[in-house]
């Protein structure tokens, strides 16, 4: 492990027309405070037709599939680097200027790990630690400001984890003091809930093996219910024991679980590529459960994480570009033509709420346009469209007024008002 020594911070906020403001809601975990697609800041500009974005910096990094993430003033991603030997890294550097304030790195070898370019999951942010999980199976925990490590593990070795085909991918989750991880523990334990101060195992739990998508945890009936989407079956467990609640097969071509699930007034959907969209009603007691409807041509899903308002899914279809439905019914409302992203045999777009009352999102696509739209069971409007990066499949963080997002190559950041 390689630890770097942070640099000086900058001055905080400065406030001028180029200045990026980073007070307000930080973006700590994959999709978002809350981990559903909603970022929701005060005080927005109502005038989007008419704002322009401008890039604040950029900075050289590594090739990889993971998000960005903020807290603070400090910004997150990892990346893989070559040379001169082989290794994944988290790189930390100033949400002001994007200056490097620390580094951490490990050896890898990927394989014939499919996609192999560098990691996929997110860097997670938690009361003054971070957490990463490498493609590789190694997760980390360091000091969010020095990079100080505080301890790290290889779960294949430790564990037994089994690497899939596309390498591990979910981003660790924070519940109380577990940090869970979708690894395949024993190769068919789904779920691993490691102590989150020590990395001491507390529990397994699941009975797939690892798939890609990054687990949630919900209340249904008043009882919280950790939910993982696996290769063979949608699952709940117990987020404190692991125990079963209850399981629903869906086998999926090549175990293409990824997009993270819709739960809302009681029903849990998923969607795949290869299989489509099921919608799960849960019922008053723990493991009742079951199908309400599905829809295996019209509604696949691939990476995208979909957003909900009011009743209404808003999911990126593998062939009909973003696509509106009815939770409760799976009753398509509109397609939207590929004009949003564009089509490809893994399309993808990043959703996010920008105001969700008022049903303003903002959406970066693969091609790296970032662009602003309003969403409704009547329909879509676009209201702005920039480029702020190249190609990408990673999630972007919001935080103060300002947009980070990465590529195979570069770290940027956008001020967005």
């Amino acid at each position: 492990m390689k630890n770097f020594p942070p640099l000086p911070t900058l001055l905080g906020c400065l406030v001028f027309a180029q200045a990026a403001c980073f007070a307000g809601p930080d973006w700590p975990r994959w999709r978002g405070p809350e981990g559903d697609g909603r970022w929701n800041p005060p005080d927005l500009p109502e005038d989007w037709e008419k704002r322009d974005s401008s890039q604040l910096w950029k900075r050289q990094i590594g090739p990889g599939y993971g998000g960005v993430t903020v807290g603070g003033s400090l910004v997150y991603v990892m990346d893989r680097q070559k040379k001169p030997t082989d290794i994944e890294r988290v790189v930390c550097v100033s949400a002001e200027n994007g200056a490097e304030v620390w580094q951490a790195a490990w050896p890898v070898n990927y394989g014939k790990m499919d996609y192999a370019t560098g990691p996929r999951a997110s860097v997670t942010i938690h009361n003054g630690h971070i957490y990463a999980l490498g493609a590789t199976g190694v997760v980390f925990c360091a000091d969010a400001s020095t990079g100080k490590q505080l301890w790290q593990l290889d779960t294949v070795a430790s564990f037994g984890a089994k690497i899939p085909a596309w390498g591990f991918s979910a981003s660790p989750v924070i519940d109380e003091d577990r940090v869970l991880l979708h690894v395949g523990a024993g190769g068919k334990a789904a779920l691993l809930a490691l102590d989150r101060h020590t990395g001491k195992e507390l529990w397994r739990g699941g009975s797939d093996h690892a798939g890609y998508c990054t687990p949630e945890i919900i209340t249904h009936s008043k009882v919280r219910q950790l939910i993982v989407w696996g290769p063979e079956h949608i699952q709940s467990l117990d987020p404190a024991s692991g125990a079963l609640n209850w399981k629903y097969p869906y086998k999926i071509t090549y175990g293409v679980s990824i997009a993270q699930p819709v739960y809302r007034d009681g029903i849990l959907l998923v969607s795949g590529y290869w299989h489509g969209t099921k919608a799960l009603q849960l019922g008053a007691l723990s493991g009742d459960v079951s199908l309400l409807w599905e829809n295996e041509k019209e509604l696949c899903g691939l990476m995208s994480a979909p957003l909900f308002k009011d009743g209404v899914v808003y999911l990126l279809d593998k062939n009909r570009g973003l696509q509106a439905f009815e939770l409760r019914t799976g009753k398509i409302l509109w397609s939207d033509d590929n004009t949003l992203s564009p089509a490809d045999r893994n399309p993808h777009l990043s959703l996010v709420w920008m105001s969700q009352d008022k049903g303003l999102a903002v959406l970066l696509n693969s091609s790296g346009e970032m662009v602003y739209v309003t969403l409704s069971p009547q329909g879509r409007k676009e209201l702005s469209r920039k480029q702020i990066i190249g190609r990408t499949w990673a999630h972007p963080a919001f935080a103060g007024n300002t947009v980070f997002a990465r590529s195979d190559s570069e770290l940027v950041a956008w001020r967005l008002w």
